[in-house]
């Protein structure tokens, strides 16, 4: 059975997207990532989406999910990607998380997303080499 590391943050949209898909490149073996937000949004920020593909990863099929006790309860560990909106952060309803205070990427310019795209890449290297 796979473990998992749930990434959270309020719109499930751009963060925690890109950390669900930086995990799925560096998880280490029995590990897997799922993302999910507080108040989910239609669909994933395309500048995320870009900023993933300039190096090779595809979240362009992730779609942004309510977070669910369900989800809680799997979890080896859970990962609070940094709030904005204070009422509806994930950090608020769960238990135990690791928060990374990561800056939200909506309505940022491209460039600033890179910075905070790679931040998210240092920190999911980070966390994987701690669970291996």
């Amino acid at each position: 059975m796979q473990k998992k590391v749930l990434f959270v943050c309020v719109e499930n949209a751009g963060r925690s997207q890109m950390a669900e898909g930086f995990f799925r490149k560096y998880a280490p073996v029995g590990y897997e990532p799922q993302s999910a937000g507080t108040r989910p949004v239609d669909t994933v920020n395309p500048l995320a989406i870009a900023v993933m593909s300039e190096i090779g990863i595809d979240i362009s099929n992730h779609q942004s999910k309510v977070i669910s006790d369900s989800m809680i309860k799997q979890s080896a560990r859970i990962v609070n990607m940094g709030c904005m909106d204070k009422e509806s952060c994930p950090a608020i309803f769960v238990q135990n998380v690791l928060d990374w205070g990561i800056p939200d990427p909506k309505g940022k310019p491209l460039d600033e997303v890179r910075k905070i795209r790679d931040l998210i890449e240092k920190k999911v290297i980070d966390l994987c080499k701690a669970l291996e």
